[in-house]
């Protein structure tokens, strides 16, 4: 019940180049019980923006109206990574042994807040729930993609379009700061004019791996 809202929320993206430089955030009004309203759009162009300094933005919605406020800050991070199946690192005998060493007995408390990494494979999904519309009260097929989140790293895969059962292929690594963290898989389907629709959700602790 306002239009002047504070969310003071921080998010961690990581990029890479052959996903561009464009962030797009859209702001939508919450309705219980019914679909969410549309209240405006707006695209940040990283590549204008100087690395390892923080940037105050004041971003006018498109196709709709007000501003979105947004402090945005690029910086160097090798905590993540993310690849194709085929060409995965681990795979590499030199990558192999540089982190049996980083991870040794001897190197236990050169760094408390790095416990660990964590090797995520997303091969693919099947007989996924059907949420694109293709005439009246009917469905057929989910354009999914998936999400892979562990505390604040929040990572995608590509999306597969037209599919039940997708192939995706990727494989993300985690850099672990907290051993009780929980690994949460969710598949979505694209919309391109509103939000996400959810598929599932899986939720593993990392105790449990």
């Amino acid at each position: 019940k306002t239009l002047n809202p504070q969310w003071r929320e921080q998010f961690d993206f990581h990029l890479y180049e052959e996903r561009g430089g464009i962030i797009d955030i859209t702001v939508w009004d919450k309705d219980a019980g019914k679909k969410d309203d549309f209240i405006g759009r707006c695209q940040v162009d990283l590549s204008n923006l100087s690395k390892e300094h923080t940037h105050k933005l004041e971003m006018p919605l498109e196709e709709g109206e007000g501003c979105l406020v947004l402090l945005v800050t690029l910086t160097a991070s090798a905590a993540v990574t993310i690849s194709d199946l085929s060409v995965n690192s681990l795979d590499d005998q030199k990558e192999r042994e540089e982190i049996l060493k980083r991870y040794s007995p001897m190197a236990m408390f050169h760094n408390m807040k790095d416990v660990g990494f964590l090797q995520v494979k997303v091969i693919r999904a099947e007989a996924l729930m059907a949420a694109d519309v293709t005439g009246k009260d009917s469905f057929s097929k989910s354009d999914p993609f998936c999400v892979v989140e562990l505390n604040n790293d929040r990572l995608l895969t590509h999306t597969v379009y037209k599919n039940l059962n997708p192939e995706w292929n990727k494989v993300f690594t985690f850099n672990i700061k907290d051993i009780h963290s929980v690994l949460e898989v969710t598949v979505y389907d694209e919309d391109r004019d509103r939000s996400a629709d959810f598929l599932g959700k899986v939720a593993i602790p990392l105790l449990s791996v």
